[in-house]
């Protein structure tokens, strides 16, 4: 290489690094847009299930490392995650008593083709119908329908959920329609027989791990950032059938058109296949991220990055 093409050569690196770190700070940056409409849905959220009241949880050991595909993980939670939750109280809302009855609609494996009968179907619907009345909802349609990402009618902004989170579609190559936005990220699926593949409702890991399906490993978090069992969004570890989800993550508590309408907004407001939007929520600082699958749902959750504010005493250099 000679000098003129050697200085091109390092200048090119040089530049690709400067780039490279102002894409990570951009990456990094809270979307306080976001942040306060979310915000605004947390307290429009009457129906979320209040911690050491409606529900109880017990965060223990934190989970050691497993290799993604490896069934094998030390338990650092002799105890189950959920102490007792208010399933009576369950039962009165709307939201969460119709979101209860979808749970059970699914095959567990992707491959699998679904079959939904016309019960289910109406079943979809009817939790349809109670998310468009709850507040949090109609909320999140008039943001959108202000960005023109959403319809004012409502019959038009329900098949538009519809679409985003229960459309059947193909996850598995070669496989019938074998999936949707709903069953992969409140119901959770396998993959393969190997690996478990989304799970990231607090509801359905509370029921699976009642039924002896879920065994819970333990909690995942940064050394400084122990999480307490006020904590409305944890990082955690478990097993579920036998096979092992490494790091898992869900909001604790929140009401099911709370995660609805905050991902929903997240997969309108954004183009990219796959994007990541750093917010503040009440306490927790955290990414949510949200996959597409056309004009589907791939998958959606938060990632965890702080809680009881501490990300407000770290100075802006950590």
């Amino acid at each position: 290489m000679n000098t003129m093409a050697g200085t091109r050569f390092l200048i090119g690196l040089l530049l690709l690094a400067v780039l490279g770190s102002e894409l990570d700070a951009s990456r990094l940056t809270v979307n306080q847009e976001l942040s306060n409409l979310f915000n605004e849905f947390w307290t429009l959220d009457v129906n979320r299930m209040q911690p050491g009241v409606d529900y109880s949880i017990l965060v223990q050991g934190k989970a050691g490392y497993v290799s993604q595909g490896s069934n094998v993980a030390r338990d650092r939670a002799s105890q189950p995650l959920f102490s007792n939750v208010n399933e009576t109280k369950l039962g009165l809302i709307p939201t969460f008593s119709r979101f209860l009855t979808l749970l059970d609609n699914y095959e567990m494996s992707t491959g699998v083709a679904e079959r939904i009968s016309p019960e289910e179907v109406a079943e979809n619907n009817l939790f349809l119908d109670a998310v468009m009345e709850t507040e949090v909802m109609k909320r999140a349609q008039r943001y959108l329908v202000g960005k023109g990402k959403s319809s004012a009618n409502a019959r038009q902004f329900r098949s538009q959920l519809y679409l985003i989170w229960f459309q059947l579609y193909h996850r598995e190559r070669n496989a019938g329609m074998d999936s949707s936005g709903f069953e992969h990220v409140f119901v959770g699926e396998t993959k393969s027989g190997t690996e478990i593949i989304g799970f990231h409702n607090w509801l359905q890991f509370y029921l699976q791990e009642k039924h002896g399906h879920l065994d819970y490993k333990g909690y995942k978090a940064r050394e400084q950032d122990i999480p307490d069992q006020d904590d409305h969004v944890l990082n955690l570890q478990f097993s579920w059938h036998g096979l092992v989800k490494p790091v898992g993550s869900a909001f604790v508590g929140a009401s099911p058109e709370f995660e609805m309408a905050l991902f929903t907004v997240v997969f309108l407001m954004n183009t990219q296949r796959s994007t990541a939007v750093l917010v503040n929520i009440d306490q927790c600082q955290m990414e949510l991220v949200v996959i597409r699958h056309g004009r589907s749902l791939g998958t959606a959750y938060p990632r965890l990055l702080s809680s009881n504010s501490r990300h407000l005493l770290r100075s802006p250099a950590q």
